[in-house]
């Protein structure tokens, strides 16, 4: 059993890259996690990892250890939880993120159904516009928008979506529909400050990029408030495809300048378990990729 809490608290440290945020993925102190690895460290006469005040990196040792250590661990735990039955169950605390109108339209919809269909499984969301580090925040599964930067994640893509130029039809009738992104700065514009630079807007087409000059009337940092002064005709405004989805199906917003842009940004939804992943983790990554994917094309607004 020690041998095992070793390796398994090596592989956490090795995970997180600090002592501390591994420390908090196994709700075990610090200084038990130091005297772990400490004591794996003594007992193989190596050192496995450089501290620094910062991080912790691997040595050459810490590196071929952890290229066994993950199978072992891997092999026992799935035998363990095949003997138990908590492999095929899911159950426990399911926490998961999302950005704020992906999660409040498209996430929360689907772990409704899954919380029904799980009986044994609860869940906690944590919606909001920024990246979350799934380990430090002990979060279970994240969807996100774009290349990941985390290359130790596991990830399963589910879709597209790309920044779309949107105004009411009526807005157009009075003041004209722009052909070209240049067009723009004749425009009334309304310019959603989490989205997009103060002073222009790119278009990415064909492998070129041209960024569109704009002197916004209106900034906001706020999505649904940018999209709703766009659908109450007051200017043009660029936003992601999935969050006026809705607006553009009904006709309460039009598209402008389609082929002007046609770079797509990845949908995946990404944990840090691999395929160690606990049955709550696995079986929702299922339930919501089915979903997620059978919505893609209205997600980018095709």
């Amino acid at each position: 059993m020690d041998r095992f809490r070793e390796l398994s608290t090596f592989v956490a440290v090795a995970e997180a890259g600090a002592f501390n945020a591994a420390a908090r993925r196994l709700t075990l102190s610090p200084s038990v996690v130091t005297r772990l690895v400490n004591g794996l460290e003594q007992r193989i006469g190596a050192r496995l990892f450089t501290r620094t005040t910062r991080s912790v990196v691997l040595t050459e040792a810490g590196a071929r250890l952890l290229e066994h250590a993950g199978h072992i661990l891997s092999d026992l735990e799935a035998a363990e939880a095949v003997t138990a039955g908590t492999h095929q169950i899911p159950r426990g605390l399911l926490r998961v993120t999302a950005p704020v109108l992906f999660g409040q339209r498209y996430v929360m919809p689907i772990l409704r159904d899954f919380l029904d269909t799980h009986p044994e499984v609860t869940a906690v969301t944590l919606f909001v516009d920024r990246v979350v580090h799934l380990v430090d925040e002990g979060i279970d599964v994240a969807l996100r928008i774009g290349a990941l930067p985390d290359s130790s994640l596991s990830a399963v893509r589910v879709g597209t979506v790309r920044r779309v130029t949107v105004a009411a039809p009526r807005y157009l009738e009075a003041r004209g529909t722009p052909r070209t992104p240049m067009d723009l700065a004749d425009h009334r514009i309304i310019n959603p400050s989490d989205l997009n630079g103060p002073q222009g807007w790119p278009y990415h087409a064909r492998g070129s990029v041209r960024t569109a000059r704009i002197m916004p009337r209106l900034t906001t940092n706020s999505l649904t408030a940018a999209i709703d002064a766009a659908v109450a005709g007051w200017g043009v405004t660029r936003v992601l495809s999935y969050q006026v989805a809705d607006a553009l199906a009904d006709g309460r917003l039009v598209e402008v300048l389609r082929g002007c842009d046609d770079r797509e940004m990845p949908v995946q939804l990404v944990h840090a378990d691999g395929r160690r992943a606990p049955a709550k983790t696995r079986t929702f990554l299922d339930f919501a990729a089915i979903r997620l994917r059978a919505d893609a094309a209205r997600l980018a607004a095709a």
